[in-house]
């Protein structure tokens, strides 16, 4: 007799990165449990889970809501129009995204620095980050991505563990302005601006999760040996 393996317990043992990358609506449940996807890709949902203290069985119920719902939606099969996605979607948007999100910070920081929520050193980070990631897309369009449109190379894997070494280095980045704004959540007086910073910088946050995530567990493992 062939045993079938419960739904529940198929999850539970699943990476992070193989369910993001599989079910479409995925991430949005991982963003809100801060689960991660992107540089913890590799952990099994039922491990990540104990470790923020979650119950797997809710995380699963979730998932599987999801499942019964959705129909796959796979990434380009073609690489080269994968890449020109992640240059559109997710380059192009955050170069156009982080001044504006520095200006705001500038102006909250400044008009509210009495205030005792207000995020000192925000726009500070902000810009640390936008010189970093702009430095990491960089080296991406210039090197890696040429190299991965021509068919790959025996000297690919070299340029991939740097971009995978900086991906964690963005991931505590994006921890780091979650801390900094409070989880993204303005004080109850807080101003439009206020609040506009910080819709901004969730949005650009979840942004960079699915960006790291596309490339982590989709793009790179395609050149993988």
């Amino acid at each position: 007799m062939t045993l079938q393996v419960p739904v529940e317990q198929a999850y539970a043992d699943r990476a992070l990165g193989e369910i993001a990358t599989s079910l479409p609506g995925a991430t949005a449940i991982f963003r809100r449990h801060k689960l991660d996807f992107c540089c913890g890709g590799k952990v099994q949902l039922g491990v990540a889970a104990e470790a923020k203290g979650l119950a797997v069985e809710a995380l699963v119920a979730e998932l599987n809501g999801l499942a019964s719902a959705s129909v796959r939606s796979a990434a380009p099969a073609q690489t080269g129009a994968l890449i020109d996605m992640i240059e559109t979607r997710y380059h192009a948007v955050h170069r156009a995204e982080l001044p504006e999100l520095i200006r705001l910070a500038r102006r909250v920081e400044a008009v509210h620095k009495d205030k005792p929520a207000v995020p000192h050193g925000l726009a500070d980070l902000l810009e640390y980050v936008h010189r970093e990631l702009d430095a990491h897309m960089q080296k991406e369009e210039m090197i890696l991505f040429p190299l991965m449109r021509s068919g790959g190379s025996p000297m690919i894997a070299g340029p991939i563990s740097v971009m995978l070494a900086e991906h964690v280095d963005h991931g505590e980045n994006l921890r780091k302005l979650d801390e900094l704004t409070n989880g993204f959540e303005p004080p109850e007086d807080a101003c439009n601006t206020w609040r506009a910073l910080y819709s901004g910088v969730h949005k650009f946050v979840d942004d960079v999760m699915e960006h790291i995530h596309t490339e982590n567990n989709i793009l790179f493992p395609r050149f993988a040996g």
